[in-house]
């Protein structure tokens, strides 16, 4: 057993939801990404990957260093036992390094079809405890995916009463299940979608009245107190200023929630997380949180943020009560495909619509980002115009500094 904390450097592991996405989080730090096939994945709402698409994110990653983890932790009846097994006869040759599970069966025919590949126990198989644990990695498991309803002192403890050699993840950002770790009922019973199928249609950010069986028609709000009626609604998990703390209690993988986010999201968070991360590990003795990390996030799609049940377990303050919807204070308008650096010109892919006059910042792939005023625009045949509004158009932008190749550029919204 592990008796003493190794403050080893944690790794990045960002969500990716299709090809461009996995391009994205390993271009913009991240260490490695997990990604879905067409099945088993549980996010049918992601685009997911086919089996050339897995080929080439696994190449586009090798040539970075980089790692990719293959999701397949549905909770599986029947019918998917024999279609999982030969789907990973398909893949297991591509080179993923690992498979992300949570049911044993599929564990087995894993070990037993592709046992040089390394397992990870998903989120989904409820892991709070270092018997689970220990005994996961007894069979074979390289990794076990903590369970979100955990505390820090629990990770901790587990930490130290398991082996040294079994690596622990736990997610430090993005949306919360309402049930636990995931396992949810709700949706296929209110529509018929099964969300331990991956098709869940998240009745709990939904808002809800109360009907009275002999006064049909008559609904009455849900008050859980004067702000609202969305009782089931989570805050968003942020751990960024805790950086510290999560590398102390011994966790090698740091996992970030999204693969049916944009890629303006996928960039922004992993973004941040990579700069305190490195400067965490840079220094540990002498660090300090940067509100700048922080104030990224924010500018990403999102709900309020909370730190879940890292610091015990959550109060009222933790549920969004007022609203379901996500709070957008910027708008991704474009994508920097290439920069001339004798002119200083942005080559763009316009996204959303922008004029000239507007003032837009450019987040560049290391993290860094600048405020630019957009005083020109030029389309494809070499006209001027005064308002890029054709989605996938290209149009050139002259900066004041380098903008570099898969930079984002985005604009703060007006009524913010």
């Amino acid at each position: 057993m592990n008796s003493n904390k190794k403050l080893a450097k944690p790794e990045l592991l960002a969500p990716a939801g299709n090809l461009e996405k996995l391009k994205t989080a390993l271009t913009y730090g991240a260490d490695a990404v997990y990604i879905g096939g067409e099945e088993f994945s549980l996010r049918v709402a992601a685009d997911n990957f086919t089996n050339d698409e897995i080929r080439q994110g696994v190449e586009f990653a090798k040539s970075r260093g980089k790692k990719v983890y293959l999701t397949a932790n549905i909770i599986p009846h029947n019918k998917d036992i024999d279609e999982y097994e030969k789907f990973l006869r398909e893949v297991k040759d591509i080179g993923i390094d690992a498979v992300i599970l949570s049911d044993l069966g599929m564990f087995d025919i894993t070990r037993e079809v592709a046992p040089e590949l390394d397992v990870h126990i998903s989120t989904q198989a409820n892991n709070v405890n270092y018997r689970s644990a220990n005994k996961w990695y007894e069979m074979g498991a390289k990794r076990v995916i903590l369970a979100r309803e955990m505390s820090l002192d629990e990770i901790s403890e587990i930490r130290e009463r398991t082996d040294s050699n079994l690596e622990l993840e736990a997610f430090v950002h993005g949306a919360m299940c309402i049930s636990y770790s995931g396992r949810c009922l709700l949706s296929n019973y209110m529509s018929g979608r099964d969300s331990n199928q991956g098709a869940c249609a998240h009745p709990c950010r939904w808002k809800y009245y109360l009907m009275e069986e002999q006064r049909p028609g008559e609904y009455m709000p849900v008050y859980e107190n004067e702000r609202g009626t969305f009782i089931y609604n989570s805050k968003d998990l942020c751990m960024i200023e805790h950086i510290d703390k999560l590398v102390e209690c011994g966790l090698s993988s740091f996992k970030i929630e999204g693969r049916v986010k944009s890629e303006f999201y996928v960039a922004t968070v992993v973004a941040a997380y990579r700069q305190a991360i490195d400067s965490y590990i840079a220094d540990p003795e002498n660090w300090k949180f940067k509100q700048e990390w922080y104030d990224e996030l924010k500018k990403v799609s999102h709900r309020d943020y909370t730190t879940g049940f890292y610091f015990g377990k959550p109060g009222g303050s933790e549920q969004h009560y007022a609203s379901s919807s996500y709070i957008r204070n910027y708008d991704m308008v474009g994508t920097v495909d290439d920069f001339d650096e004798e002119s200083m010109t942005a080559k763009v892919v316009q996204k959303n619509r922008f004029f000239v006059g507007d003032e837009v910042e450019f987040l560049c792939p290391d993290g860094s980002f600048f405020t630019q005023k957009i005083n020109e625009i030029i389309d494809e045949n070499g006209n001027v115009i005064e308002v890029a509004n054709r989605p996938q158009s290209i149009v050139y932008i002259k900066t004041d500094k380098k903008a570099e190749k898969s930079s984002f550029m985005r604009k703060k919204r007006s009524n913010d």
